[in-house]
């Protein structure tokens, strides 16, 4: 009798719990099998500017530019089921970072205020880090990129520079 009143007693301080558990949206956030790190934020767009990102390494350009501008957000890793640019050293985690169009208001010089589709880079918890122009960046926050940015993943020696169809060297 008293190990029955032992598990009511259990179950009594075992009440269920309504909170959001997170566990729902992970599962819809799943690609190839692989759960993603990164959802997409409502205020998620596509450029309408052409963004592209050059690749160096050592000073030297290689490969052709990665066009950034066709979709709402790209996740730099090493786990190629799922990375839409793969960073494929050793120090760069299976997803490192996600480069993520937010539609925001900013401010114009004339004081107005309008909405505007920027570029934003998250570090996904790498155990190395994202760099923004030699500047290491904090996890799970988003950070404005801007013209001539040079982002780097971990101790790669590959460097990004983020440039637009506009852009003058």
């Amino acid at each position: 009798m008293n190990a029955t009143a032992e598990a009511l007693e259990a179950k009594e301080k075992q009440k269920p719990s309504f909170e959001l558990s997170g566990k729902l949206a992970e599962e819809t956030n799943r690609v190839a099998g692989v759960n993603l790190l990164h959802s997409e934020p409502p205020e998620a767009r596509k450029s309408d500017i052409r963004w592209r990102l050059y690749v160096f390494k050592g000073g030297e350009p290689l490969d052709e530019p990665l066009y950034v501008h066709r979709m709402s957000s790209y996740l730099f890793g090493r786990e190629r089921k799922v990375a839409d640019i793969p960073t494929d050293h050793p120090s760069c985690s299976k997803q490192h970072a996600v480069l993520q169009y937010r539609l925001v208001e900013k401010e114009q010089p004339d004081g107005m205020m309008s909405k505007q589709v920027r570029p934003y880079l998250m570090d996904l918890g790498s155990t190395n880090g994202t760099f923004i122009n030699e500047n290491r960046i904090e996890p799970s926050r988003y950070y404005e990129l801007f013209e001539k940015d040079t982002i780097k993943f971990g101790n790669s020696s590959r460097e990004y520079v983020l440039l637009h169809e506009n852009s003058k060297d």
